[in-house]
């Protein structure tokens, strides 16, 4: 079984920047197509970011495209979220997740993953 926690949320104010980590316990995370996905209140969770199981390609939803950084490191069996510019709508509890199996673009839907972290929040003051 995968465990996953991340970490690295808190407060930050508008345009600053913030690093969440999401370590992984129980298997090697070097096979499987990991991902971020946020949910703010009231919302649905999104999806925020993507990265194959060999470090690339990666894919990102338009609203934090060229601000969001998604990277990984299996030697360390973590992977990261590299948040820059943030604004206030991206106020949101941020999740890493993990797919063993994975077609086309499904790494953008929420059932595609098959394990998740407990989330961290992230909160951007104006």
């Amino acid at each position: 079984q995968l465990q996953l926690v991340e970490s690295g949320g808190g407060l930050v104010q508008a345009g600053g920047s913030v690093r969440l980590s999401c370590a992984a316990s129980g298997r090697t995370l070097s096979s499987y197509l990991m991902g971020w996905f946020r949910q703010a209140p009231g919302k649905e969770r999104e999806f925020v970011a993507a990265i194959r199981a060999s470090g690339g390609p990666t894919y990102y939803a338009d609203s934090v495209k060229g601000r969001f950084t998604i990277s990984r490191d299996n030697a360390k069996n973590t992977m990261y979220l590299q948040m820059n510019s943030l604004k206030p709508e991206d106020t949101a509890v941020y999740y890493c997740a993990a797919a063993r199996n994975y077609f086309g673009d499904s790494f953008y839907y929420r059932n595609s993953y098959d394990y998740w972290g407990q989330g961290t929040q992230v909160t951007v003051s104006s």
